[in-house]
């Protein structure tokens, strides 16, 4: 079993609020999945400047992952004044003054000229807050957010790192089973070689001792699988090394996983032997289960 190990998942969602009494905001951070770290951010209209500060707040605690970045602004109801246009409406009497004495159009009544869109208007009495004190307040307020997807990634990554220690000694296991089936299937298809040799002979074709020597060599260089259980159980040394590293190791064992599927194919391919084929598809299997856990870490 791997020792306590810092790993992190690649998946999480977090959300911080703050505010100032006047006005409110909240900070919501989704990460799922990805080759590299891709961050979006959706910001509020007036508030683009925050990006190359959420940007760099992002990058300097997460190494992988597709990250969305969203800030909401909200207003405490007495914080709102209500306001009239006065330029606005202004341009509507005197538009309504042309217009005037038409029979076809009934005159414009004050109230209507007031429901207008844009004449009457709400004022955000924290307008006049200092925006680098605003900024500062709403960046605290982001530093939480991400501490608490940071938690609940290394939280789902400690998981990951039991299951990947599982499939690892599963996979250790299947190659100590390959590596003792390996003399037997050796022994077995010598003999089977014999056997058909003998008839062979027995059938009026005779085959030279010296040619028979030849195709037992052959036989035991092409059914050799000693290479792949040797690479098989470095691979597993090499995985378990990196579990016990932590940190943004999801890329080296994405490549064991490879390696691992490469060697085991190899193993197949050369069995020719039902018990050592069985060994082989299982080990096909616990590998694909390592690698799908092993494209969750950071």
């Amino acid at each position: 079993m791997v020792g306590a190990s810092r790993l992190s998942s690649m998946t999480g969602f977090a959300r911080a609020s703050g505010g100032d009494g006047a006005s409110g905001w909240s900070w919501e951070i989704k990460s799922v999945n990805g080759r590299a770290l891709d961050i979006r951010c959706r910001l509020p209209q007036g508030l683009e400047r925050l990006e190359p500060t959420v940007r760099n707040a992002v990058s300097a605690r997460l190494r992988r992952g597709n990250v969305t970045v969203g800030l909401r602004l909200s207003q405490a109801p007495e914080s709102a004044a209500m306001r009239v246009n006065r330029a606005w409406l202004d341009e509507l009497i005197a538009l309504a003054a042309e217009y005037r004495g038409r029979d076809d159009i009934a005159p414009p009544r004050l109230d209507g000229m007031l429901a207008l869109r844009g004449v009457i208007e709400t004022a955000d009495s924290a307008g006049d807050a200092n925006p680098a004190q605003d900024d500062g307040a709403m960046l605290e307020t982001l530093d939480a957010a991400l501490a608490e997807l940071v938690s609940e990634r290394q939280a789902e990554g400690a998981a990951l790192a039991t299951a990947l220690t599982n499939r690892i000694e599963e996979i250790a296991a299947l190659t100590r089973q390959a590596e003792a089936l390996a003399p037997t299937r050796r022994e077995a298809l010598g003999a089977r070689l014999r056997e058909q040799v003998a008839a062979l002979i027995d059938a009026g074709a005779p085959m030279p001792e010296d040619r028979l020597a030849s195709e037992l060599a052959l036989l035991a260089v092409k059914i050799d699988v000693t290479e792949e259980i040797d690479r098989l159980k470095s691979h597993c040394a090499a995985a378990t090394r990196h579990l016990r590293e932590g940190g943004a190791v999801g890329r080296k064992l994405d490549f064991l996983a490879q390696e691992f599927n490469r060697e085991a194919n190899t193993l197949c391919s050369k069995a020719s032997h039902a018990a050592l084929t069985e060994v082989g598809l299982a080990l096909k299997a616990a590998i694909d289960q390592f690698r799908e856990q092993a494209q969750n870490v950071e």
